[in-house]
């Protein structure tokens, strides 16, 4: 899809929105977009519909744009859901409550396009959706990016001349503060892990609080911006020429919401890089997703990846909830007279070969555009599901994708592709969360233990062609492993497998994955849907025979796409 002109950007987000509008409810309050369930009840997955389509609409508003239908959604959407009198009232909020995550988004609309939002509501209206927003204040938020909900929601009410909270709008910024670590990155609060949730919320917002910040708060507002041209000097390696995204991490079913950072940069007016550059990371990223199979036949976002999965969700994955990455149509706030709409999408521009990024714990390769990333498995080792698949992997790239397990009963329902993974009673252990690690200029070293006798210290270096496994063993058993390549897609063109002495080979006519090391080559033919990328995939593997006391591997990686 040509995507240069604000027109085309206008016509890429009804493309997304515009088959929403037969699923509004009565009352425009709710939106219904499937049965899936999650950890939140009904009235919240169908809020969070109604609300995240705004993170498009609002600048779409904002940048001239016109949509009486939608207008007339969520005028009359934010009047009933606020009014307890209505019956599609959203509630009363808890502690650690959904509704403030989708509370955000209202808030920015009342920031940035009140005429459409704010200024059509009666004054009993006002008073209603005031006092629902301002709930937010009185009670527990989690210690995380949600901070960031709280405040816009505070700068809202006092653009407004609501009551807020000051106080608590300042412990949130301070908290915020505290998350920080350095090169542009900060923690998302008490995880330890470093994944999409800082370029797509804490940076963000960020960007964001020092846009709506910059008279009342220059200073913050000065540091978030210095803050986030750090981290674009980082998260640019992230990104392949081909125009995906690394996939890696937990929420990925915001699929596209991987380059709002670099529209929110624009939005803004920061420039770690050329205009030209940016425009030509988010116009490949989305054409990159619009070759996918992300759409139902109605023409709802799934949950899922490149097509409809499951077993890669997470447990706050609502039917509504893929609209996040309409985050990225914060472009469409530019006047039409913006450079962004007549520069030319540029290439990305020459990276390093190798990138150490200590603050997000992982060594990054680049190779002919594509991106390897050798991460040193820290993360919380439970949580919202799939930890050691999302974040314990001793590769991700974006070539190959990678597979959330099935099961971890057997091999091929494991699905443990870049893992060593042992075998014990016909069960699968891999590498949950590192003990520790370092993250060097060449090369990524972890301690780990898939189970309670086993110990392994893995050494991973990059070379031209892949990379090399070093493992140091101690096993108070004898059992088995098998050290596992990138998963490749099974029904593509020109697939073919092989084995031989201690190798094992996947190849299609686009990809190609060659594993070899002392062991047993052989070639795994996992279960369907278990890759983010193809719905069936094959593992090449060396099968190694782990003897009981101390032992030495080494396994080598080669691949091709």
């Amino acid at each position: 899809m040509e995507l240069s002109t604000k027109q085309d950007f206008q016509a890429l987000m009804h493309l997304f929105l515009d088959p929403l509008k037969p699923y509004y409810s009565e009352g425009k309050a709710r939106l219904h977009l499937g049965e899936t369930g999650v950890t939140y009840g009904q009235a919240a997955i169908e809020l969070e519909a109604f609300s995240r389509p705004l993170w498009a609409l609002v600048p779409f508003w904002v940048g001239g744009g016109s949509d009486p239908e939608f207008e007339e959604i969520y005028r009359r959407g934010l009047a009933a859901g606020s009014d307890p009198e209505n019956p599609e009232y959203w509630g009363e909020c808890g502690d650690y409550d959904q509704c403030f995550v989708e509370m955000a988004a209202i808030a920015c609309g009342l920031l940035t396009a009140p005429e459409k939002l704010w200024d059509p509501l009666s004054d009993t209206e006002k008073q209603n959706l005031a006092r629902w927003l301002e709930q937010i204040n009185h009670h527990v938020i989690p210690e995380c990016n949600w901070q960031f909900f709280m405040i816009l929601v505070n700068l809202a009410l006092k653009k407004c001349g609501m009551p807020y909270d000051p106080e608590n709008l300042a412990r949130g910024l301070a908290r915020i503060d505290s998350y920080y670590s350095g090169d542009g990155w900060s923690t998302d609060g008490a995880s330890p892990q470093k994944d999409y949730y800082i370029p797509w919320a804490i940076q963000y917002y960020g960007i964001l609080y020092a846009k709506f910040a910059a008279d009342t708060d220059p200073e913050r507002a000065a540091l978030y911006r210095s803050r986030a041209e750090l981290f674009a000097k980082q998260f640019i390696y992230w990104f392949d020429d081909n125009g995906a995204a690394l996939p890696y991490g937990r929420s990925l079913s915001y699929r596209f919401a991987q380059c709002c950072f670099w529209s929110a940069c624009v939005w803004a007016g920061l420039e770690p890089f050329p205009l030209g550059v940016m425009k030509g990371l988010i116009a490949r990223n989305f054409n990159w997703w619009l070759n996918q199979k992300m759409f139902d036949r109605d023409g709802i976002l799934t949950i899922g990846y490149c097509y409809p999965q499951m077993y890669m969700a997470e447990r706050y994955n609502a039917p509504g909830s893929p609209y996040w990455g309409m985050k990225c149509f914060i472009l469409l706030a530019l006047p039409d007279d913006h450079p962004f709409w007549t520069a030319e999408a540029l290439p990305v521009p020459q990276l390093d070969a190798l990138k150490p990024m200590p603050h997000a714990n992982m060594l990054v390769a680049r190779s002919e555009g594509r991106v390897t990333a050798y991460p040193a498995g820290v993360n919380e080792g439970h949580g919202h599901g799939q930890f050691p698949e999302k974040y314990a992997k001793f590769a991700y790239d974006t070539r190959f994708g990678f597979c959330a397990s099935r099961s971890r009963e057997v091999i091929y329902q494991a699905a443990p592709d870049s893992m060593l993974a042992f075998v014990i009673d016909d069960n699968v252990f891999v590498r949950k969360v590192s003990i520790s690690h370092e993250i060097r200029e060449d090369r990524v070293v972890s301690r780990w233990s898939p189970f309670p006798g086993i110990e392994v210290t893995t050494t991973i270096l990059p070379t031209a062609t892949g990379h090399i496994r070093r493992h140091e063993i101690d096993s108070a058993y004898d059992c088995e492993a098998y050290d596992c390549g990138f998963a490749v897609p099974r029904f593509a063109s020109g697939y073919l497998e092989s084995t031989a002495d201690g190798a094992a080979t996947a190849r299609n006519a686009s990809v190609s994955c060659t594993v070899s090391g002392s062991g047993e080559g052989t070639v795994i033919k996992c279960d369907p849907n278990v890759s983010l990328y193809s719905t069936n995939v094959s593992l090449p593997a060396v099968r190694y025979v782990i003897p009981k006391g101390h032992s030495s591997i080494e396994t080598e990686v080669k691949a091709q796409a």
